[in-house]
């Protein structure tokens, strides 16, 4: 389990966030004081200028990176919400197109795709937060494979329905292995690890600004940490769909009609 997946799944999520916004907002204030302990306002101020057109400039491109990332984890986790529920169509139309085959093999399959909802609601979604897989999900949907693979169509009408089930069969197998992928993948962290040098650096940069009133600059930079900080923590929620207080529930399985 990736560190970052660990965080969201053990930390509740009024605590993670009230210890990342503590921590950067800290870093902002006993920073901005340690630096005016040894060295003076005046001093700084005379330089304000030029710090203020490259704090400017790192700002700019701290943001281009920082609202990228962003879009493309919103995205990521709005995909993963859209595969669950073509997934679960997918397993709506198998189950009903199960009916023009025999009786027989409509019993068998339809009991089969009625344990892999329960088992997929009851016992992969927990799975699913620490980036894992039930097994009994994955033997489910080979019986699955194996009951549709193993059949002899007899009329034409069920030559077509057969070619359509398959079709959506592999659809559904594809939403499911993408569905284990994402609940297992987020950013890398090496990316993670550029933001959040990227964050400190940019609130480290406010305390080189000379402003005589020590209390409106330790305001300012305190806000500025604030803003990171939520930003960071919404990403953190976002990155992996099927984790933390954010996850994407299994309603879409659940709010199909009873199979």
């Amino acid at each position: 389990m990736p560190f970052t997946q660990w965080l969201i799944y053990r930390i509740p999520a009024l605590w993670l966030g009230l210890i990342i916004v503590s921590l950067f907002v800290a870093i902002s204030i006993s920073g901005l004081l340690l630096v005016r302990k040894f060295i003076p306002h005046h001093k700084l101020k005379v330089h304000n200028d030029v710090a203020g057109a490259i704090f400017s400039t790192l700002g700019v491109a701290y943001t281009v990176l920082l609202a990228f990332v962003v879009v493309i984890v919103w995205q990521n986790f709005d995909k993963a919400r859209v595969n669950v529920e073509m997934e679960a169509n997918c397993l709506v139309d198998i189950y009903r197109d199960s009916i023009a085959f025999s009786r027989s093999f409509q019993g068998k399959t339809q009991a089969l795709l009625k344990d892999y909802t329960d088992v997929v609601v009851n016992e992969e979604w927990e799975m699913l937060a620490r980036g894992g897989q039930s097994p009994k999900t994955r033997e489910l949907l080979s019986d699955i494979w194996f009951e549709y693979s193993s059949y002899e169509p007899i009329t034409e009408n069920e030559k077509i329905f057969l070619a359509e089930s398959v079709r959506k069969l592999n659809n559904m197998g594809e939403l499911r292995r993408l569905r284990l992928l994402d609940a297992r993948t987020g950013v890398h962290p090496i990316l993670w690890l550029i933001l959040i040098i990227g964050g400190t650096t940019t609130i480290m940069f406010t305390f080189f600004f000379g402003s005589e009133n020590l209390r409106a600059q330790i305001t300012m930079a305190s806000m500025l940490a604030l803003v990171i900080a939520l930003i960071l923590y919404t990403m953190l929620l976002l990155d992996f769909p099927f984790t933390g207080a954010l996850s994407i529930p299994s309603d879409a399985f659940e709010t199909i009609p009873r199979l």
